[in-house]
């Protein structure tokens, strides 16, 4: 994955903080629009790096765990400008997401909002389940046709495994995940598969509790960094289990604000989880629940990327992820049942189930969805209609 032409065209650094930092500002949509933009940017319009080259950055992301773009932002960064480039990159596409996202919970969260503040974040929260629906059905046809050189049944049953631990039992998604990619690595091995260490998480989480709130924040900002196998929705029932039941730092309407606001500003949904450190502690919460989130992927790249190649080859990584991802796919489906049982008011099921039909049988995008969820929120408030507190 090294190239010429790449080397002889190496931009300055002041050219990745305002590239990168440009697409932090303006990559609302997630995923698909942070990979389209790297992709003009990179590929297209300055040539840092040929269609192939990119093409093997994304495979090479997707086998990490944690928030995929943006391991694709500041993989690209270091291609172009080695590790200062992937530092100055992946700084510059997180931060303007993190500014926006943080300012509006400090309006969401505040003590006594105003009833439209209310009803927007009940309105956008509302929709959020089905745009986890949405999330995990675009991956199921990749995943299916991937299946096709394994074994489909597998691949289902990968699938309904991680779609029922979401839904019933989130502090043990993780090691769900780890499981389907052991059993499906035992098979590609002939039944010589790695033993697994079976310790719950939530217990884990709870043995770091008691060492004070922004301990517990870095362990649960940590967890969504480096457990998020397929996208931030992954990690959303470990998260909920985190910040509502086991340390009671928002109740299930906040949370379901939190998500919507992940999903609304631009830069990575990952950034969720600031969300959740502001509620638990305020600006400093915030900010320590987003560098830690991040810093696996930064960790990953700075001291792995030359291996990716390698790694990208290697059989029994592939055979791993043909078991952990169809599961991470089921965890996407499956988060959208707590996500939904949060839900309090009528109302909110009917923009739940509208939010369905827009996205799923009108395909209309998610950033415009959530918004027109909000609006009728506010709408419902303004006329007196009772929303979440």
């Amino acid at each position: 994955m090294t190239s010429s032409s790449t080397k002889d065209t190496r931009p300055g650094l002041g050219t990745v903080l305002r590239e990168w930092g440009r697409i932090g500002c303006i990559g609302f949509g997630g995923p698909p629009t942070h990979i389209a933009l790297l992709r003009v940017l990179c590929v297209e319009k300055r040539k840092w790096l040929s269609e192939q080259e990119f093409e093997d950055a994304i495979a090479a992301c997707n086998l990490l765990p944690g928030p995929a773009s943006t391991q694709l932002a500041i993989f690209t960064a270091w291609r172009v400008r080695g590790r200062a480039g992937a530092l100055v990159g992946g700084a510059a596409f997180i931060v303007p997401g993190l500014v926006v996202i943080l300012a509006l919970a400090a309006l969401f969260l505040a003590g006594s909002p105003p009833a439209w503040v209310r009803g927007a974040g009940a309105g956008a929260g509302a929709a959020v389940a089905a745009v986890a629906v949405h999330a995990g059905v675009g991956l199921v046809p990749a995943g299916w046709r991937r299946a096709a050189s394994t074994s489909r049944l597998r691949w289902v049953l990968y699938v309904v495994a991680g779609a029922v631990a979401a839904a019933t039992v989130g502090p043990w998604l993780v090691l769900v995940l780890l499981g389907c990619g052991a059993v499906e690595l035992t098979v590609h091995r002939g039944g010589r598969g790695p033993a697994l260490l079976a310790v719950p998480v939530k217990s884990l989480a709870a043995g770091v509790a008691g060492a004070g709130v922004f301990l517990s924040i870095a362990w649960v900002a940590l967890k969504v960094g480096a457990l998020s196998y397929g996208g931030g929705f992954v990690i959303i029932p470990l998260m909920r289990t985190d910040a509502v039941d086991t340390y009671h730092w928002m109740s299930a309407g906040q949370f379901l604000n939190a998500v919507a606001l992940g999903q609304i500003t631009p830069g990575p949904v990952v950034q969720t989880v600031a969300v959740v450190g502001y509620a638990a502690a305020g600006l400093a919460g915030g900010v320590l629940a987003s560098l830690v989130a991040f810093t696996p992927s930064f960790a990953f790249i700075l001291f792995g990327a030359r291996h990716f190649d390698r790694l990208r080859g290697n059989p029994n990584v592939r055979a791993f992820l043909d078991g952990a991802g169809p599961a991470a796919v089921g965890a996407i489906l499956g988060s959208a049942v707590p996500l939904a049982l949060g839900l309090t008011q009528l109302w909110q099921y009917l923009v739940l189930a509208g939010a369905a039909v827009v996205l799923l049988a009108l395909r209309r995008g998610v950033v415009t969805t959530l918004l027109a969820a909000a609006a009728a929120g506010t709408v419902l408030a303004l006329l007196g209609v009772a929303v979440p507190s």
